[in-house]
């Protein structure tokens, strides 16, 4: 299942049933585990520890060295979880910390031209479009979508179930469930379409509407907006994420106005 034309370094640990295409390149001090795909001209560098049933496409370099002045050599590491599929020429850096690693969990789809940079974290089950970036030590939650040439700055952080549409910028910290849309951002609504088609009832629904009238459309500060929602939601998993993800971050996330701070 490896052609004798790709690149295999005698150390890098290979599972089983794993295809190796011709001119690939598999870098020393890499694992890869079960049942993955490696198409022609990706490339698998050093540090990177891959699980079960990946595809990497054309042209992919995973685990590539981190673009940072901080990194000054260290043995660094890129961690790719189970069931992913990374497309054509999608760069993911390793870290700059021999203590952390670049994440990305299980069952995401990175779609061509994404970059993903050090130490950043794909908690799983996500959609990266074609043509996001992602600046380094940057967080994306579960279950959530950013949809073409979307970007986020250093040390942004996206929570679960957020839809970002296409072309955004975010800089600071998107909250659960929530659509962000347009330059410079702004709140677009409740991801309700999607989390509806997931399983989500209408009264967790109802209680995330509620929950970001508060917030986001109610013209009060972000403190006294997670107050009201205390107040007026009912208490469950579906608030406690959105309050605990505000509160976590010191009650500064994106398309709030200085004003309301």
């Amino acid at each position: 299942m490896i052609s004798p034309l790709a690149h295999v370094d005698p150390s890098a640990k290979i599972g089983n049933n794993v295809t190796i295409h011709p001119f690939a390149y598999i870098d020393a001090n890499v694992e890869i585990g079960d049942d993955c795909e490696i198409m022609p001209y990706a490339s698998i560098m050093n540090g990177t520890r891959m699980g079960k049933h990946n595809k990497v496409y054309q042209g992919a370099i995973i685990g590539a060295d981190p673009q940072d002045f901080r990194w000054k050599g260290e043995k660094t590491y890129c961690t790719i979880g189970d069931n992913n599929v990374i497309r054509e020429h999608v760069i993911i850096n390793r870290g700059i910390r021999s203590t952390g690693s670049t994440v990305i969990g299980d069952d995401c789809f990175i779609m061509a031209d994404a970059h993903i940079g050090h130490d950043s974290l794909i908690k799983g089950r996500s959609v990266i479009g074609n043509g996001v970036t992602l600046a380094g030590d940057c967080t994306v939650g579960q279950c959530t979508i950013l949809s073409s040439n979307a970007i986020m700055h250093e040390r942004s952080e996206v929570g679960d179930w957020v839809l970002i549409k296409g072309g955004c910028r975010i800089v600071g910290n998107v909250p659960p469930y929530v659509i962000i849309a347009h330059n410079p951002a702004v709140y677009y609504g409740i991801n309700a379409v999607i989390m509806r088609k997931h399983g989500f009832t209408d009264d967790q629904i109802d209680d995330v509407a509620k929950s970001y009238r508060h917030i986001y459309q109610s013209g009060t500060s972000v403190f006294n907006a997670v107050k009201r929602v205390e107040a007026d939601v009912a208490p469950s998993d579906i608030r406690s994420n959105i309050i605990d993800f505000i509160r976590n971050h010191d009650l500064k996330i994106v398309a709030i106005p200085l004003d309301y701070e």
